[in-house]
């Protein structure tokens, strides 16, 4: 089951993201397997189903999971989901550095700064 950890720093659609992906690598979603409707999640979780859409949108941008129209949203073959989410997660945040105007040293110094601190 999913939770979402409203005191958490991470948004709640990433939440759900890595939560998926975690249960894709530990075998419990296996190729094929059907996610839960958008609505049906968010209520479960008690969030607004543009979070859950927004988390399936780049699931899928990611290569971790398929739409497949009416026969709802199932988790995609052949590709190493971590790998590509996390390249998915690094271009949104190169971007938004980008627009702020950082160049490329800064935010190398950034990223490894926060990564010392895990």
């Amino acid at each position: 089951m999913m939770t979402i950890d409203e005191d958490s720093a991470v948004p709640p659609y990433q939440q759900i993201c890595d939560q998926i992906v975690a249960r894709i690598e530990r075998g419990e979603l296996a190729v094929g397997a059907r996610l839960p409707s958008v609505r049906g999640l968010a209520a479960e979780l008690g969030v607004a189903p543009g979070t859950v859409a927004k988390a399936y949108t780049q699931l899928e941008t990611a290569g971790v999971v398929e739409a497949k129209g009416r026969a709802g949203t199932q988790v995609a073959a052949g590709r190493d989901s971590t790998r590509a989410l996390a390249a998915t997660a690094a271009a949104e945040f190169a971007a938004r550095v980008h627009r702020l105007g950082l160049g490329t040293d800064e935010l190398v110094r950034m990223v490894r700064a926060a990564l010392d601190k895990l």
